[in-house]
């Protein structure tokens, strides 16, 4: 059953989502040279918004902003407007196919200086699917789809420091009940938490100009696994890791850079090298290397720091890199690029990307740009476009 569980999540989700190395998926047989790290639900890991969309994924330690939720909401705690909520639209896989979108709006309220609230809804539409039976006749339509509903509480623990505890509900209906392989198909469904900490030095120079340091942490999606049938075996949500720093510097009042660098690691099981010729007593490949990813959640996350079947080097390539920056004119016209690093024998991701960011007194306008570095590549013209609205700044101006 779990064949089946593989084959709704891989055929419908991974083809379409965040990987481009389409016919190098790891399903378990591999030769140790491709093997990337799957999960149910990927849709949670791709990013949302135009600011860090622009910047080449990175966001655990940007500036706080309405999208924090996403990359770090203890970031919330230092937001400087009481109230604000952001829309994004992201056209995903455009050169694939016409009608996959993500969608995603956030949001914040402040309850004190200490405190404020985060929610979130992520939106994944995967467009039209006809399904046909074994002979080929078509048995029904419908468009598959995914959403996560988000709500956060961060709290400052000193005027530099702060953590957030966040809560996920994740819903995924793929099939619409169709049956898939002789076996009926389910929504899934899961719960996970986020828990993430930030920490900003705002009194910091260089030379004579005034800097900005910070840093992020998020440990994002720690929850219950996921299934689509009711006798599969669960499959792991993504769980992830990401931790990051940036470093701002004012050189006067029209005119600052930040850089800043995220690190993301992947915390569920990475999958072993099968034999292919002995197999155990219920039929099932034995494993030539590596471990056995079929465990539960707390032990698959801390296994997946040494269960590489290659060794250390191979947890090293499970490591991606992200690097931004960001120049901004008197705080109402920003420039951004950034790039995106992932090892060849893990998904291959390599990609620069650009974008321009508008401020007026009450509303902001982001747009991104993605350019993989390979030709024919899926993720080619990736466009993004947020907008971000001060409540605070609408109330001022009645």
């Amino acid at each position: 059953m779990r064949q089946l569980s593989k084959f709704i999540t891989l055929s419908l989700v991974l083809y379409i989502c965040v990987n481009p190395v389409f016919g190098q998926i790891n399903t378990g047989q591999v030769t140790g040279e491709v093997n990337t790290i799957t999960s149910a639900v990927p849709f949670l890991t791709i990013a949302p918004d135009s600011r860090s969309g622009a910047m080449g994924d990175v966001g655990v330690a940007l500036s706080p902003d309405a999208n924090s939720m996403h990359w770090n909401p203890a970031k919330y705690a230092f937001v400087p407007n009481d109230m604000g909520f952001a829309v994004s639209y992201t056209p995903w896989l455009r050169e694939l196919i016409p009608d996959i979108n993500l969608a995603y709006l956030s949001g914040y309220k402040r309850i004190d200086q200490e405190q404020v609230i985060g929610f979130s809804l992520l939106y994944f539409s995967l467009g039209n699917i006809v399904f046909t039976d074994v002979v080929g006749n078509t048995s029904g339509q419908f468009n598959p789809n995914e959403f996560a509903i988000d709500g956060a509480y961060a709290r400052a623990f000193s005027d530099r420091f702060s953590g957030s505890l966040a809560f996920r509900f994740i819903y995924s209906n793929l099939t619409g009940g169709q049956f898939v392989g002789g076996v009926e198909s389910y929504p899934g469904t899961a719960y996970a938490a986020d828990v993430s900490l930030f920490y900003m030095n705002t009194d910091l120079t260089a030379g004579s100009y005034d800097a900005t340091a910070s840093w992020g942490l998020n440990i994002s999606n720690l929850g219950s696994k996921i299934s689509y049938t009711k006798n599969s075996d669960k499959d792991f949500i993504p769980i992830n890791m990401r931790l990051g720093g940036a470093y701002s510097i004012e050189f006067d009042d029209y005119n600052s850079i930040t850089m800043a660098l995220d690190i993301n690691k992947m915390l569920v099981p990475t999958p072993p090298i099968y034999s292919t010729e002995e197999v155990d007593i219920n039929g099932n490949p034995m494993i030539e290397a590596g471990m056995d990813p079929n465990v539960a959640v707390p032990v698959g996350i801390f296994q997946s720091f040494y269960d590489a079947p290659l060794g250390f080097q191979e947890e090293l390539n499970e490591f991606t890199f992200s690097l931004g920056a960001e120049y901004w004119y008197a705080n109402q016209f920003a420039i951004r690029g950034g790039y995106f690093q992932e090892h060849a024998t893990k998904g291959n991701r390599k990609y620069f990307t650009l974008g321009v960011g508008l401020r007026l007194n009450v509303f902001g306008l982001d747009f991104a740009y993605l350019v993989p570095l390979f030709q024919n590549n899926p993720l080619a013209n990736t466009l993004r476009f947020s907008l971000l609205f001060d409540i605070e700044g609408m109330q001022n101006r009645r």
